[in-house]
């Protein structure tokens, strides 16, 4: 689906995203997507919110530093 503000506007948002976020690629088998994707939207949460929120709460539980959300 195009950018109904136009192709500068996809470029200035793909390269502030470049700069700003790493990418984590995380494969699950069949049907657990949508597991994740429910249990998210059950806690009003979008996935990936859901995704950082659970690992951070297990670093610390292991006692390692979680990082920060600035």
């Amino acid at each position: 689906m195009a950018n109904p503000r136009g192709p500068a506007a996809s470029r200035a948002k793909m390269k502030y995203n470049e700069k700003t976020y790493e990418r984590i690629p995380l494969d699950v088998k069949i049907g657990t997507k949508a597991l994740y994707k429910k249990a998210a939207e059950d806690a009003g949460m979008s996935l990936n919110g859901y995704i950082q929120k659970a690992v951070e709460e297990k670093m610390e539980r292991d006692k390692q530093q979680p990082p920060s959300n600035e």
